[in-house]
């Protein structure tokens, strides 16, 4: 059974700017996560590049190309589409790990999955 988790008031997610991190438990372990705006839709992934498992930000919490339309790996400069966790270029395997989010009445939540559970 899902449940949906409080993450951000909705007007802390600003189009193509800085993330909200938040953690989860993904394989038995707690790990970072993160929700962006893109283009007005709210999108959340695991913090963890596909090429090699490391965070992604290269500041805290800024996920965005200079462009503000990739989500980009500051390790390696891959890219990833926003609304997807797609690979666009460079050196990945396969997308981001995508979680559910839903955004009602100014707030926004993250789902828990068979993936995703609350952290421990």
């Amino acid at each position: 059974m899902t449940q949906a988790i409080l993450l951000c008031q909705a007007h802390e997610l600003v189009n193509s700017s800085l993330a909200v991190p938040f953690e989860v438990r993904y394989l038995g372990k707690n790990q970072a996560a993160f929700a962006v705006r893109y283009q007005g839709r709210v999108h959340a992934y695991l913090n963890r590049c596909r090429h090699v498992p490391m965070e992604m930000d290269y500041q805290p919490n800024e996920f965005f190309d200079l462009t503000g339309h990739w989500l980009m790996c500051a390790t390696h400069g891959a890219t990833y589409t926003p609304q997807t966790g797609q690979c666009r270029q460079g050196p990945c395997r396969g997308g981001l790990e995508k979680i559910e989010v839903s955004e009602a009445d100014g707030l926004v939540h993250w789902h828990t999955s068979d993936k995703f559970q609350l952290p421990i």
